[in-house]
């Protein structure tokens, strides 16, 4: 985990935990060998503060699901099992399709087209080229939708979901050259937003989804192991 100094202007409560947070979003936590320990020492000392304000912050952290404090053992970021990790893509796959329907009649002309420029700037053979930089373009294009919905608590709900989220399309994005068929699947859900097809751009948004949820399903068989061995 990387981290930066904070700045002594800042509050530290809501920043500390912020910071935490978005470094927990950037590992790629599902990665096999990943490693989930923190070292308590080790980020006080990239952060610049004591380590009573940054206990504070991971048990905030350990409360939100981010993290799982064992005494005598130490913080491990929490990775949740198979079974949660599919639960989750559906519930995913719900809040997106839903915005992707609101989207259709809510989005602006210029909103669609940031979506297609933010998309084309992926070809298939970029994708497979860089696969790091076209999961982040490939997180962000669901992030996009969910935006263009207009509305806030279909955000919020989504977000709460966001750190595994991301861990979990990181690690897929790898696998059967997915990177490729997400190409694919993100053009033509613009083209149904364009069109003001609100109805296909939802169920293609839940498709794209849910063979996420397929391929999770049928290849992460190992995971229960793996989750079953962490400390």
């Amino acid at each position: 985990m990387k981290l930066k100094p904070i700045a002594a202007n800042f509050t530290l409560k809501d920043h500390l935990y912020g910071v935490l947070r978005e470094a927990i979003t950037n590992m790629n936590i599902y990665e096999d060998g990943a490693d989930l320990r923190l070292d308590e020492r080790q980020l006080a000392d990239q952060l610049g503060i004591s380590r009573t304000p940054l206990r504070e912050a991971l048990a905030r952290l350990e409360q939100d699901g981010f993290l799982d404090i064992q005494a005598r053992k130490g913080v491990f970021v929490r990775r949740k099992s198979l079974d949660e990790i599919l639960e989750m893509i559906v519930a995913w796959a719900a809040l997106e399709s839903m915005a992707a329907e609101l989207a259709a009649s809510e989005a602006s002309e210029a909103a669609l087209a940031r979506l297609r420029k933010h998309a084309m700037r992926h070809s298939a053979d970029s994708a497979r080229a860089d696969l790091s930089e076209y999961s982040e373009a490939n997180i962000k294009f669901h992030q996009l939708i969910l935006e263009m919905s207009g509305c806030a608590l279909l955000k919020t709900m989504a977000d709460g979901l966001f750190v595994h989220m991301h861990a979990v399309r990181r690690r897929a994005m790898e696998e059967d050259d997915r990177a490729t068929r997400s190409v694919v699947d993100h053009m033509s859900i613009i083209e149904a937003l364009e069109a003001r097809d609100a109805a296909l751009a939802s169920r293609l948004v839940r498709d794209h989804t849910m063979r996420l949820h397929a391929h999770v399903r049928r290849t992460w068989t190992e995971l229960e192991t793996k989750m079953a061995a962490q400390p």
